[in-house]
C-alpha cells in the first residue's frame, strides 16, 4: 500500500523498498501507468485498477458480495507493507480510510516511513492509538510522530526512507532546480499562490541574471504542481528563458537533474531530502510542519523560510545562504536503515 499518484518521493519508497527485496514479490493495485514507472522493477507486479475489466470486476464483486479485487488480492498475500510519509492525515473522509484499514488486521501489517498528523481532535488522535496496537511494526520518521506513540511496544523511529537512495554522481552544471507547489491544493494555504508565485519568479530572474540554468521542478502534477509552473512562467518576461521538468513516470530522468544542479531550492519535502542525500547546498522552503520536524531532528541550522513569512524569500537573503549552506546526513543514511529492520527480521524468519 502507498500513495499512488505520482509523486516523485512517495514512488522513490516503492523504489527502494523493492530493491532492497530483490527475491520478494510485491504487489500493487493501481493505475496501469504505474507499470512504465516501475519496468525495470520485475519483482513488482501490477495489478491496473483503471483498467475497464478489472473497474466491471470491482461493480459486481461490490454488488452481489460487498467485496472489491484489492480486498481479494490482499487476502492472498503473505503481509502487507503500507509504506509512506503523510499517511494518518485528518480530512473529511479519514473515518471512512480508518474502516477500510481495520478490515486488513488478519495479515502482518508493517507501516514504514510515516509521519502523523496534521490533526486537530483527540477523537482522530485516540482512534489511531486503538488502531495502531493491531499492527504488527510502525516505523516513524520524524520524533514528534513516534513521540505520540512512544509508549507502544510496536512504534519505533528512523530517518526518512529516501535517506536510503544511493545517489548517483553527475557532474554538476551551473544551474539551480527549484521544486514548487500550489499552496491553494492545501486548505491551510489559501490564498498564499499569488505571493509565492511572485517570490519565485524574482528568484528565478535573479538567478537568470547571474547565468544560472533554472529548472522549476514538479514533483507530483496531481496536486497542482505543474499548474504552478505554468502559473509563474505566466509571470516572467518572454526574454527569461527557464527550463521545466514534470515528474510523471521518470524517476530516473528527475534524480539526474537533482544531480546535475549546484543547488536546490526545495517546496517539497522529498525535494529537500534528495538536496540533501546529493550534497547540495539546499534551501527549504517549508509548507508542513513534517519539513521543520525533520529538519530539526537532522540539526539543519542553515536558512528556511515558511508561508507565515514569504517576504522573506528574498535573493540576497538566498544567495547568500546557499553560499554556505550544507548538512552532514551520514547518521540519517545509517539510521534510515532501521525502517526495514522488523521487515528484514519477517521475511528473514518465514524464507521469503
Amino acid at each position: 500500500m502507498a500513495y499512488t499518484n505520482f509523486n516523485l518521493g512517495d514512488d522513490l519508497f516503492i523504489k527502494i523498498l523493492s530493491e532492497r527485496y530483490i527475491d520478494s514479490k510485491f504487489i500493487l493495485y493501481v493505475p496501469k501507468k504505474y507499470k512504465k514507472v516501475f519496468k525495470e522493477n520485475k519483482n513488482i507486479k501490477i495489478y491496473s485498477s483503471d483498467v475497464f475489466i478489472n473497474r466491471v470486476i470491482n461493480y459486481l464483486l461490490r454488488f452481489l458480495f460487498k467485496d472489491t479485487k484489492e480486498k481479494r488480492l490482499k487476502r492472498k498475500v503473505d503481509a502487507i507493507v503500507h509504506i509512506g510519509g503523510s499517511i494518518f492525515m485528518e480530512n473529511s473522509n479519514w473515518k471512512r480510510r480508518q474502516l477500510i484499514r481495520k478490515n486488513l488486521f488478519k495479515k502482518p501489517y508493517y507501516v514504514i516511513g510515516a509521519n502523523f498528523g496534521p490533526y486537530k481532535t483527540d477523537e482522530f488522535y485516540q482512534s489511531y492509538k486503538s488502531i495502531f496496537e493491531s499492527y504488527t511494526d510502525i516505523s516513524f520518521r520524524d520524533s514528534y510522530s513516534y513521540n505520540l506513540f512512544k509508549e507502544m511496544s510496536n512504534v519505533r523511529l528512523a530517518d526518512d526512507v529516501v535517506f536510503n537512495l544511493n545517489p548517483t554522481i553527475q557532474e554538476t552544471e551551473k544551474s539551480i532546480v527549484i521544486s514548487v507547489i500550489k499552496p491553494s491544493y492545501r486548505k491551510e494555504l489559501v490564498g498564499k499562490d499569488n505571493q509565492y508565485y511572485l517570490r519565485i519568479k524574482e528568484l528565478i530572474e535573479e538567478y537568470t541574471n547571474k547565468k544560472y540554468q533554472v529548472t522549476l521542478m514538479s514533483f507530483c502534477k496531481h496536486e497542482g504542481d505543474l499548474e504552478a509552473i505554468h502559473s509563474i512562467k505566466k509571470l516572467l518576461s518572454n526574454k527569461t528563458k527557464i527550463n521545466y521538468f514534470s515528474y510523471e513516470d521518470n524517476i530516473e530522468d528527475a534524480l539526474n537533474i537533482i544531480a546535475k544542479s549546484e543547488m536546490i531550492i526545495a517546496t517539497r519535502f522529498h525535494a529537500m531530502i534528495l538536496g540533501w542525500v546529493y550534497n547540495k547546498p539546499t534551501l527549504p522552503i517549508a509548507y508542513s510542519a513534517k519539513m521543520t520536524n525533520v529538519m530539526n531532528d537532522v540539526g539543519y541550522n542553515g536558512m528556511y523560510i515558511d508561508f507565515t513569512n514569504l517576504e522573506d524569500l528574498q535573493f540576497n537573503k538566498v544567495y547568500e545562504d546557499l553560499k554556505t549552506n550544507s548538512v552532514n546526513i551520514s547518521k540519517q543514511i545509517a539510521d534510515s536503515e532501521k525502517h526495514f529492520k522488523k521487515l528484514d527480521e519477517f521475511l528473514e524468519k518465514n524464507n521469503y
